[in-house]
């Protein structure tokens, strides 16, 4: 099996988890609990079946359950980077957690369910990692492998997986898994304060340095309360 690229991973967790009311009225987002244990978990429980030994997890909303939480875990070993006096959004959240992160590392949102195709999401996407070409390494599904997905797709993927923006009108063909491979190079320059990581990939876009990765498993959309039922019972037939 290919040699992981990272041995630590960002999970995105700050979120004030809107789109997940009510269940997000008393606890974070990453608490709420899908086929019995919390999202952030199920992400969690990856990382550490991958090999990939860190994890810094940035806090915003409710911070106190949720670093209490995961900070109680042996495997892998988590690092809190603090937003609870400002949520930065997931550019300025990569930002702020620099520091604590290896180049490269993986970043994933600590809401996302997947099941793994022949290998894993993380050693897919090391396979596939070529520092001297790409600033980050985004893993994609197709639309036929994203349950509980309604959008129009994110983007487009040529024959050597550079990828473009899904052109307005039309249907685009992948969709982000929300986990991907990030070089410190996609984070110079970097606006201050609160950002979209958007910002900096339609840069990457631009120098043709993003790229995109074909996932071989089946990824969940699990955004509201109604996606969780669906979501477990898919789970359960594995």
């Amino acid at each position: 099996m290919t040699k992981l690229a990272s041995d630590t991973a960002m999970i995105m967790a700050a979120g004030m988890g809107k789109r997940m009311r009510p269940l997000t009225a008393s606890q974070p987002k990453p608490l709420v609990r899908v086929a019995g244990k919390p999202l952030i978990d199920h992400a969690l429980d990856r990382l550490e079946t991958a090999g990939v030994t860190n994890a810094v997890v940035n806090v915003h909303y409710l911070a106190d359950a949720l670093e209490a939480h995961v900070t109680s875990r042996k495997m892998p070993a988590v690092v809190i980077s603090d937003e609870r006096s400002q949520l930065l959004e997931t550019g300025g959240g990569m930002v702020k957690a620099q520091c604590k992160l290896p180049d490269p590392f993986f970043c994933l949102n600590a809401d996302n369910i997947w099941l793994d195709g022949p290998q894993d999401a993380f050693h897919d996407l090391s396979s596939r990692w070529d520092p001297d070409r790409m600033d980050a390494l985004l893993l994609l599904v197709p639309h036929a492998s994203a349950l509980n997905f309604r959008g129009k797709g994110d983007f487009h993927m040529d024959a050597v997986g550079t990828v473009t923006r899904r052109r307005s009108g039309r249907i685009a063909p992948f969709i982000y898994t929300g986990i991907q491979l990030v070089s410190h190079r996609l984070l110079r320059d970097a606006p201050e304060g609160k950002f979209s990581t958007n910002i900096l990939w339609n840069r990457a876009i631009e120098e043709g340095r993003l790229f995109g990765a074909a996932f071989t498993g089946r990824w969940f959309e699990v955004g509201t309360p109604q996606a969780i039922a669906p979501t477990e019972e898919a789970l359960r037939r594995g």
